[in-house]
């Protein structure tokens, strides 16, 4: 929670100039080089179980991501993220739905919070951004949905090949847009927090991938 914190204070620190294509593809490909470069000197860092699940993962992942960034550019960091992180609310409903799990009243009463407390951000939120507070939303819910498949890669995957899998995918999704209108880091500093978005999110994604075990 700590590095993911960090990660989107250095989303907000880059500014308007940089679009969300652009963080998405220095985040996703220098998570590519960094994990290749530290584990895959010795092994296949591509080879894991159940691809077709790695690869959904990766996509609902990096459409969370997306609609975070989005979101973070157009509210406050406070309002973003706090609707963004209703996601556990979500991950419990695609559990039941999933892997029937039992909700019982409990789960399902502070549920009813977490989207009641993101009806007030909607509905009360003076000079608000419709659009940035439902992109929000949105990441909230891939969020969950990304989560919640973890559970099934993590029995057999470690949390390097989930998060590669994630870095491929987002850097395939980001690549073209990225690639319509590049901005490329002009100073050491812009350098430094484009670096900085990559490694935060490399450690802090790996984890959580390792607390999901």
């Amino acid at each position: 929670a700590l590095l993911y914190t960090l990660l989107t204070l250095q989303v907000k620190l880059l500014g308007p100039a940089y679009s969300t294509w652009d963080i998405g593809f220095y985040r996703f490909a220098g998570g590519i080089l960094v994990l290749v470069a530290v584990f895959g000197r010795h092994r296949n860092p591509f080879q894991g179980h159940n691809t077709r699940l790695l690869l959904i993962r990766g996509g609902t992942g990096s459409l969370a991501f997306i609609c975070m960034v989005t979101a973070i550019q157009r509210l406050p960091i406070s309002t973003a993220l706090v609707i963004f992180y209703s996601f556990p609310a979500f991950a419990a409903v695609f559990s039941y739905f999933i892997y029937g799990e039992q909700v019982g009243r409990l789960e399902i009463a502070c549920i009813l919070g977490v989207l009641a407390g993101v009806g007030v951000l909607f509905d009360f939120q003076p000079g608000g951004d419709p659009f940035g507070q439902v992109m929000a939303l949105l990441g909230g819910v891939f969020a969950g949905l990304t989560v919640t498949l973890i559970r099934t890669l993590r029995e057999k995957n470690g949390p390097v090949i989930i998060y590669l899998y994630f870095c491929l995918l987002g850097a395939a999704i980001s690549f073209p847009m990225f690639m319509a209108d590049p901005v490329i880091p002009q100073t050491g500093l812009e350098w430094l927090m484009a670096s900085g978005i990559a490694g935060t999110a490399v450690a802090g994604q790996l984890l959580m991938n390792q607390g999901f075990k």
